[in-house]
């Protein structure tokens, strides 16, 4: 049992493909934001290392906007860690054009098509409390 959560939630209306580049996004975020959280690299039976992943499990959650929206209210209002995912950023092609519309996006009422959020278990609980997992 972890103290911590890692709770990732997408919007269901998205197409699949965008609904795991979203997801891939999102988790960079947190390992970059909590190395901690990193697990140690991993080695085959013939001794061959491969890089590190996050040491506990990410619950994957979908819901619409309106839900994403309520969710990064609640996390901001718990201080969780909160890695926001943006619909305009689907039309950039790297990272400075991505936080150019991020910034240029509704600061209260984003676009949201996906975030990751991090922090004390009960916290991330009641900040994701109603939506459904992915199925």
């Amino acid at each position: 049992m972890f103290d911590t959560k890692v709770a990732l939630v997408v919007r269901e209306d998205l197409a699949v493909w965008q609904k795991l580049n979203v997801a891939a996004f999102l988790a960079t975020g947190i390992a970059a934001e909590v190395p901690r959280a990193l697990g140690e690299p991993y080695e085959d039976a013939a001794g061959r290392r491969y890089a590190r992943m996050l040491g506990q499990p990410m619950l994957v959650f979908v819901g619409g906007l309106d839900a994403l929206r309520a969710a990064r209210r609640k996390a901001l209002e718990r201080g969780l860690l909160v890695v926001p995912y943006v619909r305009a950023m689907f039309s950039t092609g790297h990272d400075a054009a991505n936080r150019e519309v991020f910034r240029a996006d509704d600061a209260d009422a984003p676009d949201l098509v996906g975030l990751a959020l991090h922090g004390p278990r009960k916290d991330v609980d009641k900040a994701v409390k109603g939506l459904a997992l992915h199925g």
